[in-house]
């Protein structure tokens, strides 16, 4: 088994437990830090008065030396690296906003030590150069992080409304990391008062110091063979816009991009949890097979994708789609709607027009040098689609989509499964339409969970990693044991996107809030469960948590989709599908928990058993 080095972007279960899965179901031992090094926890301490709340503290991050030294300590025995730099740099995706005194100092030496950091990448690929070198990278999102440093839910919104404000366009470095309050009139927004605003312009000065960097002393030096940018909680405008434009143009300066992007070398996208999938997808399609394009068709059975933008991302849902395929190591070939729309969609049309009607001024589209992208990497990309993604955007066409999936099964049609209705978890109506079929049970991705990036993100990661595998495969019992955790990711999806998030949790956030210690955090109680409840009542919240997922355990996994016997597919070779049967599927009483304390996200373990026909 292939090993590959992961560190990922903190250790909540999207980007650490599920990418390991993800792994095995591709035949690929994931290498992780001890968890210790990369645990991320909000606030752990309180000041109160009776009844009140009046602030919290002492969050944890990662141990950025640790994750340095890690890297170097394994280098020798793994094939490839996927590495987070906001971990590697900062501790992760939190610790990567932790709001600072100063912006560190001139570009590039700003930080001795984040550089010193991020410059084991350096040091791995020159000693192993034939390895590939994976980093995803994150632009700061808009907002702060709720109860982490002592900022509350009123310094997130104020923070979020204020940042996501229109900004002076700047197009220079210098310019934008010194424009970050200034509006496109040239006058200064006003004062905060539930954050420092200037310490999160120091913030974000070094957070896009450590962009450049990774930028230009790494990518564009070739240290880093594939560079994922994700835009985290993002907005068609606001601070991050400059940002996002700059980096496009470094993509296109450096790195041989055209319109921002290089399929090749370095995406940006809205995206932050999805990125360990998709990487890991494309690490699985270069290790297995050699890194050949996986063509595929994306169906809409609703509104197309391109006439979507969502509320926290500065992109489409299709150009999304399009990029997050770029990242898996695919080429995106046919996109169509269904029911056909009355004016035309193509993919070619406008997609890079922003939601407020004007041109990125990065990289204008241009139909000519965008066709060029796709076709250049096959000549046989007017061929047929190696898989499908079946992307549900409007509930009454729900069945529509069911009769596609239906039908790709029968035909041996690889397919993934996004559900966009829902708005941040799956959609109830529709979840249950596509358990109802057993060929559900067939799909080889499926995700509704949170933004349409990170939904993207986790369903085509899982549908390209485990494509490379069952297409090259060919040892029966390396098969069986890919095809047993394939299955327990795919009922993790539906357990947690669609029962959890859509379902249990209520009875969670409920129980949270009628019993929070404190008056003026009552309504956001499950938010941080740990200090906002009695110990007594956070043990009462796990055994409500545990003893739900045993009942929707039971209940999903006696739907047609993983109904004992139905067929799941082992292995595709030359066209041909073979299969394995669904034989059961647990969850250990104890393994349902508040990772980070709050009602927001769980750990979330079972184990799906398959045996081959």
């Amino acid at each position: 088994m292939k090993k590959v080095l992961y560190v990922p972007l903190d250790d909540r279960p999207a980007n650490l437990d599920d990418v390991i899965v993800q792994g095995k179901a591709a035949g690929l031992h994931i290498v992780t830090p001890n968890r210790k090094d990369i645990q991320n926890r909000l606030d752990s301490e309180k000041t109160v008065d009776g009844t009140t709340l009046l602030g919290t503290s002492t969050p944890q991050y990662g141990k950025p030396s640790n994750i340095h030294d890690f890297i170097l300590e394994h280098a020798a025995e793994v094939e490839g690296f996927i590495i987070s730099s906001d971990m590697l740099a900062y501790g992760g995706l939190i610790g990567s906003r932790e709001l600072r005194e100063n912006g560190g100092g001139d570009y590039p030496n700003y930080d001795q030590e984040t550089t010193r950091l991020l410059d084991v990448i350096r040091v791995i690929k020159e000693k192993y150069p034939c390895k590939p070198v994976y980093v995803m990278d994150t632009i700061m999102r808009l907002a702060t992080t709720s109860f982490a440093d002592g900022l509350a839910l009123d310094a997130y919104n104020e923070s979020r409304a204020l940042m996501q404000q229109p900004r002076q366009t700047f197009t220079a470095f210098e310019d934008i990391i010194q424009g970050y309050n200034v509006s496109p009139d040239s006058t200064e927004y006003g004062e905060t008062t539930y954050f420092d605003k200037e310490q999160y312009y120091n913030t974000r000065q070094h957070k896009f110091k450590t962009n450049l960097y990774i930028l230009d002393q790494l990518a564009r030096k070739g240290y880093i063979d594939f560079l994922a940018v994700g835009v985290d909680d993002a907005n068609t405008q606001g601070v991050q816009i400059n940002e996002i434009r700059y980096v496009e143009n470094r993509i296109n300066e450096w790195l041989g991009g055209v319109a921002g992007q290089n399929p090749d070398r370095a995406i940006i996208l809205p995206d932050a949890d999805g990125l360990g999938h998709s990487l890991l997808a494309r690490m699985a399609n270069q290790l297995i097979r050699d890194g050949a394009k996986t063509r595929y068709a994306v169906t809409y059975f609703g509104p197309h994708g391109n006439t979507i933008v969502n509320t926290y991302e500065y992109m489409n849902v299709h150009e999304n789609v399009a990029r997050h395929i770029d990242i898996v190591g695919g080429v995106l070939v046919a996109d169509s709607a269904y029911p056909v729309p009355e004016t035309d969609t193509d993919l070619v049309k406008g997609e890079n027009v922003r939601q407020d009607g004007v041109a990125p001024q990065a990289a204008t589209f241009d139909v000519a040098s965008e066709l060029d992208r796709m076709t250049r990497h096959s000549h046989k990309n007017k061929s047929e689609p190696n898989l499908e993604i079946v992307a549900i955007t409007a509930l009454e066409e729900v069945e529509a989509a069911v009769e596609r999936i239906n039908a790709n099964s029968e035909e041996g049609v690889p397919t993934v499964v996004i559900d966009f209705v829902g708005k941040g978890p799956a959609n109830v109506d529709v979840a249950e339409a596509l358990l109802n079929s057993p060929h559900t049970g067939r799909v080889l991705g499926y995700s509704a969970w949170n933004t349409p990036g990170n939904k993207i993100g986790i369903a085509v990661g899982m549908g390209q990693s485990r494509y490379a595998f069952i297409t090259k495969e060919t040892n029966a019992s390396a098969l069986e044991e890919a095809m047993s955790a394939h299955g327990s990711l795919l009922f993790k999806r539906f357990q947690k996107d669609y029962y959890y998030k859509a379902v249990a949790i209520a009875d969670i956030r409920t129980y949270s809030r009628a019993h929070a210690l404190y008056t003026n955090v009552a309504t956001l109680a499950d938010q941080n469960m740990l200090l906002f409840n009695s110990s007594e009542d956070y043990e009462h919240l796990q055994s409500l948590l545990r003893d739900l997922m045993q009942t929707y355990t039971t209940t999903l996994a006696a739907k047609p989709a993983f109904a004992q016997g139905n067929d799941a597919v082992v292995q595709l070779e030359d066209g041909e599908s073979s299969y394995a049967k669904y034989q059961n599927a647990e969850l250990e009483y104890t393994n349902p928990d508040f990772i980070w304390g709050r009602a927001f996200e769980i750990t979330l373990n079972p184990q799906v058993t398959l045996v081959s026909i």
